[in-house]
């Protein structure tokens, strides 16, 4: 692992000269939700901080998930709007690399907030650690941020919180850039592409309908999960809790990646389930409306259908499996 003298010169002439950390907490993963509070730490090309920013924003709308990010309506009602913080914002991030954990959200909610205020966020490039600790080969049990924290030994103090979401992953990155470079790893950078317009969505949006953060094509290489140690105690009921054995489908592009989606319905003792079928309980998917072959079946079987933001919250109460 390279030290902090080494000069930037000795590291891989492809690698960027600087850096911004970004966390955004937001009120939920739909097109038309709202950044609620960001937080930034630029750093340099070798990974040293250099300086962090922090603002709440005022989403003009309620806040979402309180019981995640703890920014309740009368916090935020006197917080700036994000048209106001953006020339800050735009200042710590020009000329950097994006990086974030799960980067396509982030930067999905971060286009669309200067699309809204009519600007255009000056970010040619991002970086997913998520991807950068496949690249490395880090034996993590999960992609959660805590776990990338908890291999390179960094405290999380305040979990969803943005400022400090941003310290934990600047320092977990630190120590990544340094591995990549020490390993010659080319670096997954993607392109961020920008909006250049904005249109709010119908007053009365279809249920179910998403924003899809991802790009076109989602193939990846199937993986192999251990058997799920549940029986399968039957469909979904709508308004209801998910339970422990339940056969869960996913379908179509969503904004967090979808082995993270997997693993924590794995984790919650769900059989995520490659196809569907009739003993299918759940389909999750952010286009209901779609010609996929899963989302064809689901309305030939009536099996239910819920996007992937209801599914988040379904994931914090998951019932025990019947009997255990």
């Amino acid at each position: 692992m390279l030290e902090d003298h080494t000069p930037a010169s000795a590291w891989p002439a492809t690698y960027p000269t600087g850096y911004a950390v970004v966390d955004v907490e937001t009120t939920g993963l739909a097109r038309d939700d709202r950044i609620v509070s960001a937080g930034v730490y630029q750093l340099d090309a070798l990974g040293r901080v250099e300086d962090h920013w922090y603002t709440l924003v005022n989403p003009e709308r309620d806040p979402g998930p309180v019981w995640i990010h703890g920014l309740t309506t009368g916090v935020l009602k006197d917080a700036p709007l994000f048209k106001d913080i953006s020339d800050e914002l735009s200042a710590r991030l020009a000329d950097r690399v994006l990086v974030a954990h799960n980067a396509a959200f982030d930067w999905s909610m971060l286009a669309r907030e200067y699309a809204r205020a009519e600007r255009v966020a000056p970010v040619r490039q991002r970086l997913c650690t998520i991807a950068l600790s496949k690249e490395l080969g880090l034996p993590l049990p999960n992609h959660k941020l805590e776990s990338l924290a908890a291999h390179f030994g960094v405290v999380q103090e305040r979990a969803h919180h943005a400022l400090d979401d941003a310290r934990v992953l600047a320092e977990a990155f630190r120590p990544s850039l340094a591995a990549a470079a020490g390993g010659g790893v080319r670096l997954p950078l993607l392109e961020c592409r920008p909006l250049t317009e904005w249109s709010e969505p119908p007053a009365t949006p279809r249920v179910g309908r998403q924003a899809v953060y991802g790009g076109p094509s989602s193939w990846r290489p199937a993986r192999k999960r251990p058997a799920c140690p549940y029986p399968n105690p039957g469909r979904y009921e709508p308004g209801g809790r998910l339970a422990q054995g339940m056969r869960i489908a996913f379908s179509g592009d969503t904004s967090t990646e979808r082995e993270l989606l997997e693993d924590r319905a794995t984790e919650a003792g769900l059989h995520v389930a490659t196809s569907l079928s009739r003993l299918t309980s759940l389909l999750v998917t952010n286009d209901p409306d779609s010609g996929t072959s899963k989302t064809v079946k689901a309305r030939q079987f009536g099996t239910p259908v819920v996007d992937e933001a209801a599914f988040g919250q379904l994931l914090h109460d998951v019932a025990p499996a019947p009997g255990g």
